[in-house]
């Protein structure tokens, strides 16, 4: 057998996958093959959305199901043995996996990721591939798995879902991290996970794996939310049954194993009613806080003397957004993260919605408001003679032309999209929410007529709009539509089809920030949501430019015996800004004895005012970079920046593309690598009054080549009749797709399905299409000839 005329999946099936189970490992429980791991990067075309390649491994090894051991990247024997090794070494680093193999089907590559000194790469005889108890044996001694007790919690299977869901990598790194430091001892674990990656579910595994393996027996988790805990029993833990109870009402009933507790429903202002002392202090072996940066990460708060209470039992900590700052800190108490899966790394493996960011310009706003001395407003109160800025607009002066125009901007949105499209209005405060509520209603009078419940204010104070939250967030239901909130739903709402932020709320807190960007990263493709859009009045999105905004936690607060840190203003203007709303909610606000509210200047009262000229000046949008950040360049700059990587003359450029067998190649990997051709055609288009092919938009923008628009080069190859050679029904044929290309551009008429449709389906069917050139091949070589008379001056 001539193993250099095989492709790579015969030498996977004829020679790799028999060494494997030669050596012992079991084909249908261990051995998986073509492993895809992420979903592929959401790339945004306009309104038009694909998905990058996905990252997929050629062999994964699993010792059980949950513990994947090694990672094999096979090669045809064109390659060397260790073609795939540099492959296999960047996905299994991704993967938190050992040991990773490369082959040709000669011999194994082993890399060993667990030897610090000596040989890390050593080649294998192909029929010496090691027995999964080798493997074994070799990774507990790398994670010092060395108890027989901890080996077997470790090796506790997940809970097996009936509808096949299973841990995405991150979730399974993250499970296994938490179960193996918690059965080692470890008191205090903390895991940081985007919101909308799905920690819920990661806790529920870990606690599931733990509780099975009587490791764990009584759990406790601890939430500060009615609607994560009612979300969590109905949903991910639902599988615990009648061994899982909520308490209410301080009701304590000792027979069950798993309980789901708010804060607030576990203490109370007397000490004699803090129901949580009605438990022993080791009554729990765990104690897992979701959103756990909010009250837990104070020393004196209500939260923190729950878990001192319980100090006995593991705590781990679940959050999207770790809290650090002089006065407060995560990680002094649960510790470094033991694992992080950041939002950058989210959206870049497909799991997580990427973004665009539109900043409305209003005059006011920028210019600053002065009103006339003696002016008196609405309600015959003297406005003070001072001038108003942005962050006073709807705290201390209300001026109604500017939520109207709000309103008005959202309002065209939605209208230019989708006017169902789930939307949060983010409020000052209930007043300005109620106030943004009556602008949008009148903003969308025929759909509120249609149904009362298309806008609606979902705020603290409101049972009627708390009631419609389960229906906002329910993406089988249509109403309401838009909510306009203060800060009820900042965190803990899990709307996975909100596709518009709007920010009208001076909001300062990167905790917070980070929170309501959490609102819109979900994804829900069978929905239609693949990205979102937030439009921000009041410059708040400058907070992503903060290398806190996706980057590591640091601890900031300094731990001194000696002495008590004093409240920061930041946190005393949060207290501020939150307290009328969130109390009442059903949630903790914990106020540290060091802050004096009544040091803090407050207003009395509110300034209502009109007749003031409220004007939109400008707007920008900024889009998603490849980065990870917003692009905050031109979009021109950015494109010729990066593609200058790419291709550093024009002949390279020419030279790609001319080679290539399908264009729609060249762009897709440009696509991915985070350029934005649809934005940037419009761009282009608004200063050239030519709408180009992506051709001439890389030629143009990265070149500086004189711009070429798509129809004027559909008309100059029809007067060259280059296709006189085919019949006339194949010419009709060709002169439609060279309309085609005029209209929608060079990946559609790569694209064989448009052949279905009209004006197509009037020469025939597909089949009968292509029949007319001779068959596939000689109808392909035709489209490719019609791309080299398309960009034929350029190319020669």
């Amino acid at each position: 057998m001539d193993k250099k005329s095989l492709s790579e999946r015969d030498i996977c099936t004829k020679f790799i996958t028999p060494a494997i189970i030669e050596a012992g490992w079991d084909r249908n429980a261990q051995i998986r093959e073509e492993v895809s791991f992420t979903a592929g990067k959401v790339i945004v075309r306009g309104k038009l959305v694909s998905r990058g390649k996905q990252k997929r491994a050629d062999y994964i090894l699993y010792y059980k199901n949950n513990i994947p051991i090694a990672i094999i990247e096979a090669k045809d024997n064109k390659h060397s043995v260790g073609a795939g090794i540099q492959q296999g070494i960047e996905y299994a680093e991704t993967l938190d996996i050992p040991f990773v193999f490369s082959s040709n089907g000669d011999a194994f590559l082993l890399h060993d990721r667990t030897v610090e000194l000596g040989k890390k790469e050593i080649e294998l005889p192909v029929n010496k591939f090691p027995s999964p108890q080798e493997l074994w044996n070799k990774y507990k001694k790398y994670k010092q798995i060395e108890d027989v007790e901890v080996e077997s919690v470790y090796t506790q299977n997940y809970h097996i879902d009936p509808s096949g869901k299973e841990p995405r990598y991150y979730q399974r790194i993250a499970i296994n991290r938490a179960v193996e430091a918690i059965a080692k001892g470890q008191d205090r674990t903390l895991l940081v996970m985007a919101t909308g990656t799905g920690k819920t579910y990661t806790a529920f595994q870990i606690i599931w794996r733990l509780w099975k393996a009587r490791k764990k027996k009584r759990i406790l988790f601890l939430a500060d939310r009615n609607i994560l805990i009612d979300q969590t029993k109905a949903q991910d833990f639902a599988p615990f049954g009648d061994k899982m109870t909520k308490i209410t009402k301080r009701q304590i009933d000792k027979s069950y194993e798993i309980y789901l507790a708010l804060y607030q429903g576990l203490t109370g202002n007397d000490e004699d009613k803090d129901a949580y002392k009605q438990f022993s202090p080791d009554f729990f072996d765990l104690v897992v806080i979701d959103e756990c940066h909010r009250g837990s990460a104070k020393e004196d708060s209500a939260w923190r003397e729950v878990l001192d209470y319980f100090s006995s039992a593991s705590h781990l900590g679940l959050t999207a957004t770790p809290k650090e700052t002089k006065d407060v800190s995560n990680i002094e108490y649960f510790g470094e993260p033991i694992y992080t899966y950041s939002l950058k790394q989210g959206i870049e493996d497909g799991f997580l919605a990427p973004y665009k960011v539109i900043r409305p310009l209003i005059n006011i706003d920028l210019d600053g408001l002065k009103l006339p001395q003696g002016t008196i407003d609405k309600y015959g109160n003297e406005v003070p003679d001072e001038e108003f800025n942005t962050k006073d607009f709807d705290k201390k002066i209300v001026v109604d032309e500017r939520t109207e125009l709000v309103a008005k901007r959202i309002t065209e949105y939605l209208k230019k999209n989708n006017r169902l499209d789930k939307t949060i209005v983010f409020c000052v405060d209930i007043d300005h929410a109620n106030r943004m509520r009556q602008a949008l209603v009148n903003e969308n009078a025929d759909l509120v007529a249609q149904n009362s419940k298309y806008v609606m204010k979902i705020t603290g104070d409101d049972n009627e709009g708390k009631m419609e939250l389960d229906n906002f967030i329910d993406p089988e239901s249509t109403y309401p539509v838009i909510a306009t909130t203060s800060k009820l739903m900042t965190t803990g709402v899990d709307a996975k089809t909100c596709k518009l932020i709007v920010l009208d709320s001076n909001i300062n807190s990167m905790t917070e920030f980070k929170q309501i960007i959490g609102r819109g990263t979900r994804l829900r493709p069978d929905f239609g949501k693949y990205y979102f859009t937030i439009m921000d009045f009041r410059g708040v999105t400058r907070l992503f430019e903060d290398k806190e905004f996706d980057g590591e936690p640091v601890q900031i607060k300094e731990v001194k015996e000696t002495e008590e840190m004093p409240a920061d203003e930041q946190t005393k203007e949060e207290i501020i800004d939150i307290i009328d709303e969130i109390s009442k909610e059903e949630t903790v606000v914990d106020i540290p004895p060091d802050i004096d509210l009544t040091d803090i200047e407050t207003p009395t009262r509110k300034f209502y005012v009109n007749g003031v000229e409220v004007v939109q000046v400008g707007e920008r949008v900024q889009y998603y970079g490849k980065d990870g950040k917003l692009i905050t360049e031109s979009l021109v700059d950015y494109t010729k920046k990066n593609l200058k990587e790419q291709f550093a003359t024009l002949n390279d450029f020419i030279k790609k593309w001319s080679e290539a067998d399908k264009k729609s190649v060249i762009i897709e990997e440009l696509e991915e690598q985070g350029i934005l051709f649809e934005e940037l055609r419009e761009e282009v288009k608004q200063k050239t009054g030519k709408d180009l092919s992506i051709f001439d938009l890389i030629c143009h923008v990265t070149f500086d080549m004189p711009p070429l628009s798509r129809k004027e080069r559909a008309e100059k190859v029809k007067k060259r009749n280059y296709f006189g050679k085919y019949s006339e029904k194949a010419r009709a044929i060709l002169n439609a797709l060279i309309d085609k290309f005029a209209d929608e551009g060079i990946m559609e008429i790569e694209n064989r399905s448009i052949l279905s449709f009209q004006p197509f389906d009037k020469f025939g069917t597909p089949v009968e299409i292509i029949k007319e050139f001779g068959g596939k091949d000689r109808y392909e070589e035709a489209i490719r000839e019609l791309e080299k008379e398309l960009f034929n001056d350029e190319v020669a």
